[in-house]
């Protein structure tokens, strides 16, 4: 939800036309993760001669628009060359207040833009902070919850101005203050060349650039020393948290004293790869300040268990794969990237020659795994469907309950977790808002967590006690294709360790290797049948609604298949178990109702010829995903779509490739963004 994008020059000449090009590429890049509005803030305004206001531009609508609103801009020399320079950016997904240019952010403290503020999240106290701050005369110009940020920076800078507070310590003091998920990044007329961010539930990352080779490849935590409030005497500060006050006497210089550097925050890598790849993740309450030059990273409260430490991560992600290449959109791209991105997944962990599968990033724990009492598979939409479409699986290799819970759900419930147990946290982002909430849940409770990301540094993969990697590559469609294919093969690659020292399993567990081995090449095959998808998306896009059927190890792929359609088309869809149809959906079958059903040559065969034969009877016309060579199931619907045929367990793989095409069809004919579906973000990390 939102992006964060944040640029500081250090001894290193920037114009402003260059500055605001590399503000605004960063947005782009982050406009997956919203894009209702945006807006940017920098320093230096020629409009009033003095180099230490700040000026803001904001509008509703995509980044394009807003590089349109700059580009109109008066009486601003794009020429200026800056030796330090501060500018920060965010594209938005509204939660708080409608999208327009009033409510965008940055965000800002009163009229001078003293304080200004970026922010991913919800603060959920921001009513309570509102009120005090009105009622001490500070006047709210926007319906966000944000706003109170930046008028609660302000208040602490003027009261305590006179002791020489820095502007880190206003920010420390002011999320002690703040309830809910942030990620913060922040600029003041009052510290020109500084720039502050910190994170508690929402990701935020630094990249350094830098002509000198960095010092170290660690940063040290800076903790305070738990003065007490710094509030003066006569200040009234109830109805606020005592703020401890960071001391620390000691800076660490990442890259060394007065060096030329560039720091990049973002939201996530894909910003700032095109600029370095030398990049620390911020953990949950870090407060990260850039001062002359110097980067350091301070907290309130040291816990037993943290790291002292941030790494400094080298990222193996190439600019490349981030960018469209040849297709028109990245869903398209994404989608007819699943052959390679299956085998990555794949790569160094299945050998086939000698059917074995080594997942080493639990390998470690895997007797404890073995040992657990059951397996609970906790996740949200697409990822939540990974774990439907492989519980199957699961039960017959491991012999172990398994369980599947949305994490909203699995949250309201309050439900049951022993020390026993074992959880899977799947996420494509590894920050998804309820997932991690869940595995927070599940961690006090005392049960093995394990995550499964798509994104390396994310939360989920540091707060798991061990995990696996899917390796699917960066997705930048926010309706998820390749990741929700690289997390299946991921699920099925742990059933197969878990039964690996299994006599009884050896023959079916060798069949499932081996038509691993063969996925990528059948799915190429599916992706021939793109020009007849299409055909087929001609035929139901001016459609109200879809009915998706299928059952046993297909159940998962009409549920995500459904999904799809809504999220790109608008369109009602619907993911119907075919065992229930007799059960209510069977009422809204008739000749104007489309039904689209998965009919291949599994075990449930012949239980979805009867659903099928039900269909017909009350004058449906099903149109069918089948195995190829199936000419008796070819003759019962009005037209199909024919897939290899493989292992029964990995049949939902090749099935859900036909309607994610069917899916980004539909929308391209409606003339509809299908990377950016309305009201959706890629990342979700508010509840």
């Amino acid at each position: 939800m939102c992006g964060i994008f944040a640029y500081l020059n250090f001894l290193v000449p920037a114009k402003r036309k260059e500055i605001l090009e590399i503000l605004i590429n960063g947005l782009k890049r982050l406009e997956y993760r919203g894009y209702d509005s945006a807006g940017l803030a920098f320093e230096g305004s020629e409009i009033d001669q003095n180099d230490n206001l700040i000026k803001m531009v904001k509008c509703k609508g995509r980044v394009s628009m807003l590089e349109d609103e700059i580009k109109r801009l008066e009486n601003v020399n794009y020429e200026k060359e800056y030796k330090i320079h501060v500018g920060i950016a965010h594209t938005r997904w509204a939660t708080h207040g409608e999208p327009s240019s009033v409510n965008s952010h940055p965000q800002r403290s009163d009229l001078d833009n003293e304080f200004m503020v970026v922010h991913n999240g919800i603060i959920t106290n921001y009513k309570d902070i509102k009120s005090l701050l009105e009622k001490k005369g500070h006047k709210f110009e926007s319906e966000t919850d944000t706003e109170v940020i930046a008028k609660m920076i302000k208040h602490i800078y003027d009261s305590h101005k006179d002791n020489n507070i820095s502007f880190r310590e206003c920010v420390e003091l002011t999320i002690q203050q703040l309830e809910g998920a942030f990620a913060l990044c922040l600029m003041s007329r009052h510290f020109p060349g500084e720039c502050v961010a910190a994170r508690r539930g929402s990701p935020l990352l630094v990249g350094v650039k830098s002509k000198a080779k960095l010092l170290t490849d660690q940063i040290p935590v800076l903790y305070s020393k738990g003065r007490d409030s710094i509030k003066d005497e006569n200040e009234d500060h109830r109805g606020f948290i005592n703020p401890q006050r960071c001391d620390s006497t000691t800076e660490f210089h990442t890259v060394g004293e007065q060096s030329e550097v560039e720091y990049f925050f973002a939201s996530d890598a894909s910003a700032i790869i095109e600029h370095t790849n030398q990049v620390i993740f911020l953990e949950d309450d870090d407060v990260a300040a850039i001062n002359n030059g110097t980067l350091s990273i301070h907290r309130i409260k040291r816990t037993l268990d943290e790291s002292t430490v941030r790494d400094v991560i080298t990222l193996k992600l190439e600019l490349q794969e981030i960018m469209k290449g040849s297709y028109g959109t990245f869903m398209e791209k994404e989608i007819f990237e699943q052959p390679e991105s299956v085998i990555n997944t794949m790569r160094g962990r299945v050998n086939f020659e000698k059917n074995q599968v080594i997942l080493g990033g639990i390998k470690d724990y895997m007797s404890e795994i073995r040992r657990c009492r059951r397996l609970l598979f906790i996740a949200c939409g697409t990822s939540y469907h990974s774990a439907v479409a492989t519980r199957q699986l699961l039960e017959e290799l491991t012999e172990l309950p398994v369980m599947v819970e949305l994490a909203s759900d699995f949250l309201d419930r309050q439900t049951p977790v022993f020390r026993d147990d074992v959880c899977f946290f799947i996420s494509q982002s590894g920050e998804t808002a309820d997932t991690l909430m869940a595995l927070r849940y599940c961690k006090q409770r005392g049960a093995l967590i394990v995550g499964i990301t798509n994104t390396v540094g994310s939360t989920i993969s540091r707060d798991s006690h061990c995990g696996v990697h899917i390796n699917a590559g960066p997705e930048i469609g926010v309706a998820s294709t390749k990741a929700y294919t690289s997390q299946f093969i991921s699920l099925v690659m742990f059933g197969l360790v878990m039964c690996e020292d299994r006599i009884s399993m050896q023959e079916r567990r060798t069949e499932i290797i081996q038509g691993l081995k063969k996925l990528p090449e059948m799915i190429n095959d599916v992706l021939q049948m793109n020009e007849k998808v299409n055909d087929l998306a001609k035929e139901l896009y001016k459609q109200k609604s879809l009915l998706v059927m299928g059952r046993g190890y297909n159940f998962a792929t009409c549920l995500e298949g459904a999904l799809k359609i809504k999220e790109l088309t608008y369109m009602h869809s619907e993911g119907i178990l075919a065992g229930e149809l007799k059960h209510g959906p069977l009422a809204l079958v008739d000749k104007a109702m489309p039904v689209l059903m998965v009919i291949t040559r599994d075990k449930v065969y012949q239980k979805c010829v009867n659903a099928l034969q039900q269909v017909k009877s009350r004058h449906g016309e099903p149109i069918l995903i089948l195995n190829k060579d199936d000419v008796e199931t070819q003759a019962m619907g009005k037209s199909y779509i024919s897939v290899p045929h493989t292992i029964d367990c990995l049949q939902g793989i090749l099935c859900v490739i036909p309607m994610q095409l069917l899916s980004l069809h539909m929308a391209q004919l409606k003339n509809l963004d299908v990377d950016c579906p309305r009201n959706l973000a890629k990342s979700v990390t508010v509840e």
